[in-house]
């Protein structure tokens, strides 16, 4: 069987391909640059494709011969909802047999874009006659990385909403074990799972854990500049987080795993030993 990973020189999908190569399975990458085929192979691909989501005819292309993908649309994309649909009927009109697809948490939120947009996906391929799985995953531990250089220059945790406002968490690593699962077992088909590691964070508690890992006081600032320029997807997302928790329950990523979920603890201890 050949996968299709569809952004798979991406920080998400990326994680996916190693997964799979892990289970002996075949990949095939899919990337919009002829420059990152040699990172995609390096993860583990057999094969690469060079194509763009919104053209038919290479995406059509990037389907042949292929009996699974692996879907995670980009963030904040236009027309994410179109382009999600479009790659279904893509897949449908290649043959493919399974598409599990890396949604979110909580699609039914309709004032957050980037939740509502999973959800005519989701209901495309639930309409369709393709095998699939939906991954709903918490807020990710990689979205630290954007702020580490800062944390470690002024140490300081700046982030553009509420302090107070609590989240699940979870190692997109583990998102990604899940996925090779779902797409080289039988054992996840036609089910959507809520993936959270284990508790839920404030802002206040992630820069005790901060300060645990570093050895040193990190304090915590709210500033809506961090940043900088954002779109205003973004912007609605932050206000939104300002004002609301956005929770989920670890039972279902520790029942599947087998195992404890990664600890956002150790995800900062490798970022602290530059091992992330």
């Amino acid at each position: 069987m050949t996968i299709l990973a569809v952004g798979a020189a991406g920080r998400f999908a990326g994680n996916v391909i190693p997964a799979l190569a892990q289970r002996n399975a075949r990949v095939r990458g899919l990337v919009r640059k002829p420059e990152e085929i040699a990172r995609v192979r390096e993860h583990g691909a057999a094969e690469t494709a060079v194509g763009d989501l919104r053209d038919r005819a290479s995406l059509d292309a990037a389907l042949k011969d292929i009996e699974a993908v692996f879907y995670i649309a980009p963030a904040f994309m236009a027309e994410e909802a179109e382009v999600g649909k479009g790659l279904v009927n893509a897949a449908i009109r290649a043959g493919v047999r399974r598409l599990v697809f890396s949604s979110v948490i909580h699609p039914v939120l309709s004032g957050l874009g980037n939740h509502i947009a999973k959800a005519p996906v989701e209901e495309a391929i639930l309409t369709s006659k393709l095998e699939y799985t939906f991954l709903h995953p918490s807020r990710f531990y990689q979205n630290y990385e954007a702020f580490w250089p800062k944390v470690i220059e002024t140490g300081v945790l700046a982030e553009p909403w509420s302090a107070e406002t609590r989240f699940s968490l979870v190692d997109y690593r583990d998102i990604a074990d899940v996925a090779a699962i779902a797409l080289t077992e039988d054992r996840l088909l036609y089910g959507t799972f809520e993936l959270c590691a284990p508790g839920w964070h404030n802002r206040h508690d992630v820069v005790t854990l901060l300060g645990e890992v570093l050895g040193r006081e990190i304090r915590e600032r709210r500033d809506p500049g961090v940043l900088g320029e954002v779109g205003p997807g973004q912007r609605t997302m932050f206000e939104h987080y300002d004002h609301y928790n956005l929770l989920g329950n670890p039972l279902t990523l520790r029942a599947i795993l087998g195992h404890e979920p990664r600890s956002l603890k150790v995800f900062f201890e490798e970022l602290a030993a530059g091992a992330r």
